[in-house]
């Protein structure tokens, strides 16, 4: 996942929304640690799950700006967030359904793994798990993905 992110970030640039979808463990934080160390970023990208968003500076360019959307209720508090949407490459766990009408160019990243008794075992790190197969579903829409081949 990690290589996956790294290939993603070839062709990012200020004000890109990548949404990322897929169940627990199935490598969401991964691909967007590969897309940090690509892209240069400040800081270990961490796991969501311990804040709403944090914004990390990189040597490319544009701040990395990574987003759980898991704890939010509603759609509207990303706005309370204060994001840079345009001049930051934002990335949005959980996003789906969360970021609609915030850019008409979206690039929907979505993870499938298989679920097994090592992925549902109680206290087990999603990043200790054995790498697994997974399938990966990239629907890039918009007119800023027109023409581009990832």
């Amino acid at each position: 996942m990690g290589t996956l992110g790294a290939r993603i970030a070839a062709v990012l640039r200020a004000g890109d929304l990548v949404v990322l979808t897929g169940p627990l463990g199935a490598g969401k934080t991964t691909l967007t640690r590969g897309l940090g160390a690509a892209l240069g970023a400040r800081g270990q990208v961490s796991s969501p799950t311990f804040v709403l968003a944090r914004t990390h500076p990189t040597t490319a360019g544009p701040d990395l700006v990574h987003v759980d959307a898991y704890r939010l209720s509603d759609p509207l508090e990303l706005d309370d967030l204060d994001l840079d949407w345009d001049g930051a490459i934002v990335v949005v766990e959980w996003g789906r359904g969360f970021v609609d009408g915030i850019s008409d160019s979206v690039l929907d990243v979505e993870i499938v793994r298989a679920t097994g008794a090592a992925t549902l075992a109680p206290g087990l790190d999603p990043d200790d798990v054995p790498d697994e197969p997974r399938r990966v579903v990239v629907t890039a829409t918009g007119p800023r993905w027109e023409g581009i081949t990832l």
